[in-house]
């Protein structure tokens, strides 16, 4: 079921349940040739179908990432 106007869920099939996780990755230059992560990102995935965004972390809390995930 995709939402209606006002009701929140996940953009592709509507659905509230979400999965945070975190993944960190190399920039360029020396931290990519040293394997040093210097990017970290919050990842929010559907627990229905798996539809994921990228979030890049912030001290703010992943409660906040959520809300924007689901509008």
């Amino acid at each position: 079921m995709v939402p209606q106007d006002g009701e929140r869920g996940c953009p592709k099939c509507g659905h509230t349940e979400t999965d945070v996780g975190e993944i960190s990755t190399t920039g360029g230059g020396l931290s990519k040739m040293f394997d040093i992560q210097t990017n970290s990102f919050n990842v929010v995935s559907c627990a229905n179908c798996g539809y994921s965004e990228l979030y890049r972390d912030t001290t703010s809390g992943t409660s906040d990432i959520v809300d924007i995930f689901l509008g």
